[in-house]
């Protein structure tokens, strides 16, 4: 409270006085208990008023102690049970959470972990990926700026994430409690299988197989790739304490269309102490042929290298670059990319009437538009020869294909000429522009479909720069890879609209997650929210039938299939109002990533506590553990002084009182005839 605040309530305090004692007393001629206690209610009125009126700041000041956090993480994947560790990982739990000296010095949070990371007291050991990547990333973002300590309960074998070595905060100490037997144990491992989901028909597909070996004996195993009872690749390879590794390529013949499952083993004679290793099935989808796309330019653009990559990473794609004068036949093609067309295309565009093959326009500063506004009528470009920027807006709101937003809006810009772009009303807009985050009202990326003639417009050049991006955002080009697939996907086809469309892959992996998409159209092809989709899955084997909802998202309807068994599966989406049905299939293969392992990852573990300035210790030293998470200094609690202001208007006491003594004092002078 100021100096002036005190002299302003000091002097309510008079005043009320000596209004009271006026009003009362100052010619009163009989001073009964009544007007004694009416001028005692005058006062509180009058100097409740007063307060109110002044509304004086009241400063309260507490302490409170900030302990330093201690996370105690628990890896809940089911590798700790194949290492039968589930109980001393539980013991080992218990004993850290619940010593009464480490709650004193720290605040102790458990948390748990597979494939995501969240707070838990309880743990099952049923997770079927591990992720110590999520562990730190989750970390970091709840404890910013923040000095602790964190002990992780793991074997520290990783299944999913970046490497979780460099991932965790280096100015934060990380002590490993290492589980499960760190003996040598002889093992004999598919360590890792490396094949492109599709092959070609009467082709043969590279298969690379990475073989590993634990022990401290010489021996010979025998690798082999099978398809059910024919042997179609076998090896007799050669281990020992100086070779523990090995790669293994070989190509296998792609003889029959369709999904092929195939089974990689190795054994040998010595008894290993974990068999399941031993082998891992994976399945290539064996296709009849490539779709073609020709990129047509007639100059060189870093565009054409990215548009390449991206639409390569599609096994099933092939492109070719070509100019539009040394182009000979376009039958040859199901996509023609056109980048930047003059009048030198003219031929290209002319032959295309015959051909009807699909195009994909791209636009930019080399573009002719007086030229391309007489070879196609779905935009009209009035351009300058001044250049511009381009920004893209992404629309939620299309519907001819699934489409997510990728980050559009944080991408770098396009480079176009400067002008106005007219649209048509057939035209499908995915990505409209901004100039300097102006809304243009005019396409980048829009789509057309006409008398089963499909083409695609992206206004402006340098989409090179969008990939990279991508990257950086991602760390993958998968999502901008994707991304242009399905604009190639949307061209490569002629098929007419169709009102259910589902997205799913042919095969899965157990354990990974089983994700299919589908979006329902209305007579207008417009994606239709109150659509009730439903799913049948049954199992080929069982004959068993499971049923799902799917749920709306954004712009599609989705539903999860996690803990379906390894098998085949046939599958029946249906909307329910129209009665449209989609029949599918798909299998699972039978891999569970979290058994292969016969030991913890000491090396992974080590080098995380040295990255970490931390310490591995080991079940039998979590004393020694203790001891030392108490004995350091850095990790002291900070008291805290609070000062909490409140204004004397928020007393709602006050207010209750000043108005209760000015309600009694009208009673008792009505009562007694004073009014």
């Amino acid at each position: 409270m100021t100096t002036n605040t005190f002299l302003l309530v000091l002097l309510s305090l008079i005043l009320a006085s000596v209004l009271s004692y006026y009003q009362y007393f100052y010619k009163a001629k009989n001073k009964s208990k009544v007007t004694l206690f009416l001028a005692l209610l005058r006062f509180i009125s009058i100097f409740g008023i007063l307060l109110l009126l002044i509304n004086p700041i009241i400063s309260r000041k507490t302490f409170e102690t900030i302990k330093t956090p201690l996370p105690i993480v628990v890896d809940n994947s089911s590798s700790i049970v194949d290492l039968k560790s589930d109980i001393v990982a539980l013991e080992l739990y218990k004993q850290l959470s619940e010593n009464k000296d480490l709650q004193n010095k720290f605040n102790v949070e458990t948390y748990g972990f597979d494939t995501e990371f969240e707070s838990a007291t309880t743990f099952n050991f049923k997770g079927t990926q591990t992720n110590l990547d999520a562990v730190a990333k989750s970390l970091k973002s709840i404890h910013k700026n923040t000095i602790y300590p964190t002990v992780l309960i793991t074997d520290g074998n990783q299944t999913e994430g970046n490497d979780y070595v460099y991932s965790f905060d280096n100015a934060n100490k990380v002590y490993p409690l290492i589980v499960g037997d760190t003996t040598t144990f002889l093992d004999l491992k598919v360590n890792q299988l490396n094949v492109n989901k599709y092959a070609f028909y009467k082709n043969k597909f590279p298969v690379e197989v990475f073989l590993q070996y634990s022990g401290t004996k010489n021996i010979n195993a025998n690798f082999s790739i099978s398809q059910g009872n024919s042997v179609l690749t076998k090896q007799t390879m050669s281990f020992s304490p100086s070779k523990k590794s090995t790669i293994v390529n070989v190509l296998l013949p792609a003889d029959k269309v369709g999904l092929q499952i195939f089974k990689a083993s190795i054994s040998s004679k010595e008894q290993e102490k974990n068999t399941y290793n031993n082998t891992k099935n994976f399945a290539v989808e064996v296709i009849e042929q490539k779709t073609a796309i020709a990129i047509v330019s007639a100059i060189s653009h870093p565009d054409i290298g990215a548009l390449k990559r991206a639409i390569e990473s599609n096994a099933q794609r092939k492109v070719t670059i070509v100019k539009p004068n040394e182009i000979k036949s376009l039958q040859e093609y199901n996509v023609l990319i056109l980048y930047q067309p003059t009048a030198e295309f003219k031929s290209v565009f002319e032959n295309n009437k015959s051909a009807g093959i699909n195009t994909f326009i791209i636009t930019g500063v080399n573009t002719d538009f007086t030229f391309l506004n007489q070879q196609q009528n779905n935009l009209v470009f009035r351009m300058s020869n001044q250049k511009e920027d381009y920004l893209a807006s992404f629309n939620s709101q299309f519907n001819l294909f699934a489409s997510e937003d990728i980050g559009f809006e944080q991408f770098p810009p396009l480079q176009n000429s400067f002008g106005t772009v007219t649209t048509n009303n057939n035209l499908s807009v995915l990505l409209s522009s901004k100039i300097r985050n102006i809304d243009t009202n005019a396409p980048l990326l829009a789509f057309s479909e006409n008398q089963g003639k499909r083409s695609a417009f992206l206004l402006g050049e340098n989409s090179w720069k969008w990939r990279m991006q991508s990257y950086l955002d991602h760390q993958s080009f998968e999502k901008y890879d994707i991304f242009i697939s399905k604009i190639i996907q949307f061209l490569a086809s002629n098929d007419t609209k169709k009102s259910l469309v589902v997205n799913h892959e042919r095969f899965y992996n157990s354990g990974e997650a089983i994700e299919i998409t589908a979006q329902y159209f209305n007579k207008n092809y417009e994606f239709d929210e109150k659509a009730r989709l439903t799913i049948a899955v049954t199992n080929k084997n069982t004959k068993a039938i499971k049923k799902y909802d799917l749920l709306k998202t954004n712009n599609a309807f989705k539903v999860n299939l996690d803990g379906l068994s390894a098998g085949q599966y046939t599958f029946v989406v249906k909307e329910l109002n129209s009665n449209t049905a989609y029949n599918g299939y798909f299998e699972i293969l039978d891999f569970d990533i979290e058994k292969q392992f016969v030991n913890p990852d000491v090396n992974k573990l080590n080098q995380l506590a040295s990255q970490t300035q931390g310490k591995v210790y080991y079940p039998n030293q979590v004393d020694e553990l203790i001891k030392s998470l108490l004995e350091n200094e850095n990790y002291k609690a900070i008291q805290k002084a609070i000062v909490k202001k409140t204004p004397l208007i928020d007393w709602i006491w006050l207010l209750t009182l000043t108005a209760l003594s000015l309600a009694l004092e009208w009673f008792i002078r009505k009562y007694n005839g004073l009014l």
